[in-house]
């Protein structure tokens, strides 16, 4: 018998000590279940990067034993990783209408055709291998999200997914508070619990409040209405449709994945649209002002988005009139302030009324706060405990708040991305460690760029490129033609001629020091090229440019 053998295995390839990109791996023996493949958006030092998944080496490594991949809910941080997976991995996926219905559009997005997905329900049992998994309901900012308990032969897991305690959700389906508490008198080994939004005292208000928060508005405001939002907050865009319908307004829809989401809800029936209600963009001139309201994506002022093309009046259907009521039904993801302040202002300079801070109720998070997240563990009782969902310090207080609760310090593992989490029906340990880390995507370029091209691209962003251009005859080792310098984000050639011509002279000088040394080789050249007028731009100009020596021989 291994090492290893009869252990129960918990191994996170994503979405600890970050937010995002979530995936976690739950192996037992030769067999393995994955949770969840999300994608983080790019922080501001990945340059050019579209977006980021998790490294999937160790499930490539063990593709053979996976017994299926299970997603907790549709939002792009637990599944938008799928294309990528399920090019590398073929393996059923099991989710919620919902969430596959979202999934789909994506699959063929990514031109994935052959996917094998299975609808589950909450409070269903699904027995993969060795796991016998109990789905149960929990209330999120996207309908149909979900958390399991995960028998194994050592004991039960239980991933609480991403959840809060809405008592008056807008669908009316509530957490499946009496599930959770069975499971849990029946004994749970180990809890993964949400940590994202720990730092925030009492209890998260319920979405119902949005729902009021936009009755006021609608009924208040004299002209259009223009509401940002999540795509995949379908609860939200019906909050908006009720509220529309209630005071005769008519809805459109703006936005590639706005459309896209909502036809998926309301084909799944998690979107009531009532008759009449919903029109095309184009329409929206043909009705007075104060029958229309759009919604549209840019919550979160994303360059593309469409409120942020509107904004900029770049918007082919759409243009802001003075006396337009904006609502941002969102707040800023960390990073993204800017991008939604640089909107909110130029929405103000075109006359909007625009409605973005959180205290005025038009937003409320998804994701529990600290006496939800108490509750929890109360309901459940864990032997062992692991935050997962959530940046470092996020873990650290979650850690807290169980210690709180009476869950001994040695029980609460703060782990990281690629460690090992081992337990027996006693004990917990944290063992050795696997490939993980990040995947960055670039247009169609999938793990391609690594840090020396973001190194580059950082330097070129900062201080620019040199080009330097010369003609030499090598068998009379002469210069024919040259040196031409072309300059881009380092300085405006028009107007530093000089630092130009000296920049040529010390080229020239350093091709005649070659040719007296008989030095032939052009990497030796372009690099004495590089360093020798990188030093003098320096002294000049405190920048460093990346200069690239071009030698073309006749």
């Amino acid at each position: 018998m291994t090492e290893n053998e009869n252990k129960l295995q918990i191994i996170p390839l994503g979405g600890l000590g970050e937010v995002g990109k979530n995936m976690m791996v739950v192996r037992y023996n030769n067999e393995i279940l994955v949770i969840d493949s999300g994608l983080m958006f790019p922080e501001d030092e990945l340059l050019g990067i579209d977006i980021v998944i998790p490294d999937m080496s160790y499930l490539q490594e063990n593709k053979d034993i996976i017994k299926g991949i299970i997603l907790t809910h549709g939002h792009e941080d637990h599944i938008g990783a799928m294309p990528y997976v399920l090019k590398e991995l073929n393996v059923p996926v099991y989710g919620t209408k919902l969430t596959l219905g979202i999934l789909k559009e994506k699959l063929k997005e990514g031109n994935v055709n052959d996917a094998k997905l299975i609808t589950i329900r909450s409070r269903d049992h699904v027995k993969l291998g060795v796991f016998k998994i109990d789905v149960f309901k929990v209330s999120h900012s996207i309908p149909d999200a979900i958390g399991m308990a995960i028998h194994t032969p050592v004991g039960t897991i239980l991933h609480t997914g991403d959840f809060k305690f809405d008592q008056t959700p807008v669908d009316g389906v509530t957490t499946d508070f009496s599930r959770i508490s069975g499971i849990g008198e029946k004994g749970v080994l180990v809890m993964l619990s949400d940590s994202t939004n720990v730092e925030r005292p009492g209890f998260t208000p319920s979405e119902k409040t949005v729902g009021q928060f936009f009755e006021d508005t609608f009924r208040l405001a004299r002209e259009r209405i223009i509401v940002a939002s999540f795509a995949s907050n379908v609860h939200r865009i019906q909050s908006v449709i009720n509220a529309a319908y209630k005071y005769n307004r008519k809805v459109a829809i703006v936005g590639r994945s706005m459309v896209n989401v909502a036809s998926i809800a309301q084909d799944t029936g998690y979107l009531t649209i009532p008759d009449d209600t919903l029109i095309e963009i184009e329409e929206i001139a043909n009705y007075p002002r104060n029958r229309v309201a759009i919604l549209t994506t840019g919550s979160q002022g994303e360059p593309m988005s469409a409120l942020t093309r509107i904004a900029m009046s770049d918007h082919r259907r759409v243009e802001i009139i003075p006396g337009d009521t904006v609502i941002i039904s969102a707040t800023p993801i960390p990073g993204n302030e800017k991008l939604v302040a640089r909107t909110v202002n130029q929405l103000f300079r075109l006359g909007a009324e625009v409605i973005h801070e959180s205290t005025s109720g038009m937003h409320v998070s998804g994701h529990a706060s600290q006496e939800e997240l108490k509750m929890m563990i109360n309901l459940v009782h864990p032997k062992f405990f692991v935050p997962v969902h959530g940046e470092y310090r996020h873990l650290v207080k979650h850690a807290h708040l169980a210690e709180q609760l009476g869950i001994p310090k040695e029980n609460i593992f703060l782990a990281e991305n690629g460690q090992i989490l081992e337990f027996t029906a006693k004990t917990g340990t944290v063992g050795g460690r696997v490939t993980a880390g990040r995947i960055l995507i670039d247009g169609l370029g999938i793990g391609d760029v690594g840090n020396i091209v973001l190194r580059d691209r950082k330097q070129l962003s900062q201080d620019g490129i040199l080009i330097v251009v010369v003609t030499i005859n090598k068998a009379e080792n002469a210069l024919i033609a040259g040196p031409d310098i072309v300059s881009r984000g380092f300085v405006y050639v028009r107007e530093a001629e000089k630092l130009m011509d000296e920049s040529r002279e010390i080229v020239k000088t350093v091709l005649d020091k070659c040719f007296d040394r008989k030095i032939t080789d052009w990497a030796s050249i372009k690099s004495q090229v590089r360093d020798t007028l990188g030093k003098q731009l320096y002294e000049k100009t405190g920048r460093r440019p990346m200069i690239i020596p071009i030698i073309m021989e006749i």
